[in-house]
């Protein structure tokens, strides 16, 4: 199946789409996408071209993501956050001659710096979706475009150097949906959908399968929370994906009755701290199913299923997903022990965009080499441990940095928290915590939170330095930004030093 070929999973009649008060049937979403089709192919996109997409979450970025992919053209979706700079990048790396936008760009300066002369031509958003029938109806795909063809780039976030582009083909991303069946999404859910589409997670999860379902989808452009929890309560939302740092707010801001009508919260993108989702199933009584995910995967790789979770796991391997725990050369690891996750499945990427070391690197035997150190118990639920990467070695014992946090998290009056590795002439490395606090907290002492970690870990573990933060930066996505904290402490050492 393409992707284009979801509208046909729901009835006519059916909404398909909600934005801010607008709804489309399923036909009318299939007529809005044939109309960005055909004026893309009279624009002269063709089959393999790459199409950017640069809008925030709308009913129109769906139109146009599947009006690109329905040509055998292949989107590039861009984080509208992303300075001109970022953007000239990846419109270089991936060869982007046209752009659907939802506002001005100006990135002749950005691309011109990079060497790239190519001539952009940019198509609004929102009239691109119209109806004009003075544009000549598009040629049907030539039979022999196959469901393995590339359909999206979807670019990494660049933690660890310059953004790659991961090729997702309609199988990839149409299999994941399929594999998710377990969720237990039906025509008559709602979904909401608050997390950014241009990231995997939130487009997959949030639109791509419930389409499959043939439920409908509820877009909202950027999360408030006001707005987040009026529109729950007037859609009768049932189905929700989110990120941890929106299930703290809910659970703050919310009342039981605004939730009344969730049968189903997923939390995926980044850890779910204990506290948080003990505090959110107290209140609201609906339990949160951590899930587990990357881009490389369509991104979905776990999830918990629902009415069977697991506090503190992020559930077991979605049907049609083969993985494996391994020690460093390879091995499979025994039960309970930790190992890399690796996996393989008809959901895994087809490879970097002009990478093939890294693709190489990245699908070494054959499975894709997740980067996250893990542990299953005997029913197959997955406990994460940390990133390989963020993993601090200090005298020569392994630190993961999420073992702390969590029972950082368990202290009273901590918000958020996160712990960084930095060199250390001793040890090699050591722990440096940076955390933001409750509203209202006043009598917070650093000294109770050092003692307490003491009675609960190992000495090696435990922080160096603490920092307190107003707040801890965040991705687009509502991660934490581990990378740009590292660099702002990195910055401020270096400027007292100098002033020294």
């Amino acid at each position: 199946m393409f992707l284009h070929e979801l509208t046909r999973k729901g009835r006519p009649n059916d909404i398909a789409i909600v934005d801010h008060g607008r709804r489309f049937t399923y036909d009318e979403f299939a007529a809005k996408i044939r109309n960005c089709r055909n004026k893309l192919f009279a624009a002269g996109v063709r089959l393999g071209d790459r199409v950017g997409l640069f809008s925030r979450n709308s009913a129109e970025f769906i139109f146009a993501y599947l009006g690109i992919v329905s040509l055998g053209a292949i989107v590039v979706p861009i984080n509208f956050q992303l300075k001109s700079r970022e953007i000239a990048y990846i419109i270089k790396d991936a060869g982007i001659q046209h752009m659907i936008i939802y506002e001005k760009l100006d990135l002749d300066k950005s691309l011109a710096m990079l060497g790239c002369d190519t001539k952009i031509l940019y198509h609004d958003i929102v009239p691109f979706m119209e109806d004009d029938p003075s544009v000549p109806v598009a040629p049907n795909l030539m039979p022999t475009f196959e469901e393995t063809s590339p359909a999206v780039l979807i670019y990494t976030s660049g933690t660890t150097g310059l953004p790659k582009g991961a090729v997702l083909s309609h199988r990839n991303l149409v299999s994941n949906a399929e594999q998710m069946t377990w969720m237990g999404c039906k025509r008559e859910h709602v979904v909401l959908c608050v997390l950014p589409m241009y990231h995997a997670f939130g487009w997959t999860c949030s639109v791509i399968y419930p389409f499959f379902c043939g439920a409908s989808v509820v877009v909202l452009d950027a999360f408030t929370p006001k707005e987040t929890i009026e529109t729950i309560r007037s859609e009768k939302v049932t189905d929700m994906y989110v990120v941890p740092s929106i299930c703290s707010l809910l659970t703050k801001l919310a009342t039981a009755e605004d939730m009344k009508t969730l049968r189903l919260v997923v939390s995926g993108g980044t850890t779910l701290p204990l506290k948080i989702e003990e505090d959110f199933i107290a209140k609201f009584g609906v339990s949160i199913c951590e899930g587990y995910g990357l881009s490389e995967a369509s991104p979905v790789v776990t999830m918990n299923p629902a009415g069977r979770e697991k506090i503190g796991s992020i559930g077991p391997v979605i049907p049609g997903i083969q993985w494996r725990l391994v020690d460093g050369e390879g091995n499979d690891v025994h039960l309970g022990e930790t190992g890399e996750l690796i996996i393989k499945g008809p959901n895994v990427m087809l490879g970097y965009w002009n990478l093939p070391d890294a693709t190489e690197e990245a699908l070494r035997g054959g499975w894709l080499h997740t980067g996250d150190v893990a542990r299953a118990d005997e029913d197959g639920y997955i406990f994460i441990v940390d990133r390989l990467k963020d993993m601090i070695i200090s005298m020569g014992e392994n630190i993961y940095p999420r073992e702390v946090e969590e029972l950082i998290y368990q202290f009273p009056g901590i918000y958020e928290a996160a712990v960084v590795g930095v060199e250390d002439k001793l040890r090699g490395q050591a722990g440096v915590c940076f955390y933001a606090l409750q509203d209202g907290v006043t009598d917070f002492k650093v000294r109770e939170l050092k003692k307490f970690l003491q009675q609960n870990l190992a000495l090696y573990k435990i922080p160096r330095e603490f920092y307190e933060l107003d707040e801890l930066p965040r991705t687009s996505t509502g991660k934490i930004a581990k990378r740009v904290i590292l660099e702002n402490y990195m910055k401020e050492k270096a400027a007292k030093k100098a002033a020294k």
